[in-house]
């Protein structure tokens, strides 16, 4: 079942829309919460949480691509959880470091209207293909995807240095573009 077809069934809130959207998208969802959380049960209640999150959101909303808008949601209810659990114990780990880099280029995301979030995201989007495609993969691999620099290394074959020097340029330039669209950081 297509996209349309599945979001057609959220509108007629047929509980086989969530049967389809496992089917099509379960495995994408597990492997995105897993990779952050590093935990089967964890990553399989965020999944679940995701397709709740998603039943109360379809109508009204209709995304024009399910895998993007049921990844986000995923994500960042993988990221609540994550930071939940490491506020009980701190020591927080990779995703926690990955978030620090970003820190330093990305400003507090708490006090932006939906408006400002959605035109900070296409300013995002509009850098992220500006740049060289080995460039960008490792971006979105490793602030998206949350890939350690070692895997992004094995994966595209060159140096962890390599990795981290292409990864700490494209923040820099990251922020540099941002400030120049009138971003505060």
């Amino acid at each position: 079942m297509n996209d349309q077809k599945i979001i057609e069934q959220f509108f007629r809130r047929n509980e086989q829309a969530l049967i389809e959207t496992d089917k099509a998208y379960g495995q994408y969802c597990r492997s995105i919460a897993m990779r952050i959380l590093q935990n089967d049960a964890d990553a399989q209640e965020c999944v679940n949480d995701a397709y709740l999150q998603m039943w109360r959101s379809i109508p009204p909303h209709k995304p024009q691509r399910l895998k993007p808008y049921l990844g986000k949601i995923t994500r960042n209810l993988s990221l609540h959880l994550l930071e939940k659990r490491n506020a009980q114990k701190r020591g927080a780990g990779e995703i926690s470091l990955l978030l620090d880099e970003l820190a330093e280029c990305i400003p507090e995301g708490n006090t932006y209207t939906v408006e400002d979030q959605v035109a900070f995201s296409d300013l995002i989007n509009r850098f992220l293909a500006s740049l060289p495609t080995q460039a960008r993969q490792m971006f979105i691999g490793r602030y998206w995807y949350g890939y350690t620099v070692r895997e992004l290394a094995a994966s595209q074959h060159i140096s962890s240095d390599n990795v981290a020097a292409v990864l700490y340029r494209t923040r820099k330039k990251l922020a540099a573009y941002l400030s120049e669209k009138g971003v505060t950081i």
